[in-house]
């Protein structure tokens, strides 16, 4: 995983891996026994990366997720009782908070712009806080992708992009999808590899229609 040169280390992060592992356990449990009756997409096998890159975010920067965005939130500071009642109230896919400055939305590349729009007005602000916006391999090949991101470039927002790449777009392999070539990689967008430990919507304990 490469983390650019220009960003330095803000905070330590207190939760743990089993911290992160045992939140998605009890959101599991707590879909298997009927308590939660709309879609959750739970994360699983990428407990290190993300602790390591929360390191770096700081606790007054804006974070954009996507489906899959309950570590982000708990990293991030979010209250853990207060997330899991949203998720049991039915809003795993979009999870948000004002404190911490949280936004998460199940579209697809549907939070670039937003977060795009957010880095632009805090250089306008001339704030030193920094916009993150997490997205998978899927949203990566997409076209909103390349617009913002070369926005970004050109008028030197603070907008970081974090890929999280489990080569699936949704249920597909992105690599078959897309022709089997993956784009390059940005010196300056954060990348990791992961292998998906749930499957892309519930808890693989039935089947998905």
């Amino acid at each position: 995983m490469n983390i650019p040169s220009y960003l330095t280390k803000v905070r330590d992060i207190n939760l743990t891996k089993e911290d992160l592992l045992l939140f998605e356990e009890e959101v599991k449990n707590s879909y298997e026994d009927s308590k939660i009756v709309a879609p959750v997409h739970l994360s699983k096998n990428n407990e290190e990366q993300l602790i390591e890159i929360f390191q770096y975010v700081h606790p007054e920067d804006w974070v954009f997720s996507s489906w899959r965005n309950h570590y982000h939130a708990l990293l991030h500071g979010a209250d853990k009782n207060i997330l899991m009642k949203d998720i049991v109230d039915g809003r795993s896919m979009s999870v948000n908070f004002v404190e911490p400055k949280f936004y998460s939305s199940s579209i697809v590349g549907g939070t670039i712009p937003i977060a795009l729009g957010v880095a632009n007005a805090l250089k306008i602000k001339k704030s030193d806080k920094r916009v993150w916006c997490f997205i998978g391999d899927m949203t990566f090949e997409t076209g909103i992708f390349y617009e913002a991101y070369k926005y970004k470039t050109n008028f030197d927002l603070p907008l970081q992009f974090v890929v999280e790449d489990n080569n699936l777009s949704t249920n597909t392999p992105t690599d078959e999808t897309w022709g089997g070539v993956k784009r390059d990689i940005p010196d300056d967008v954060i990348y990791y590899k992961y292998e998906r430990g749930y499957p892309h919507h519930g808890t693989g304990s039935w089947v998905l229609f």
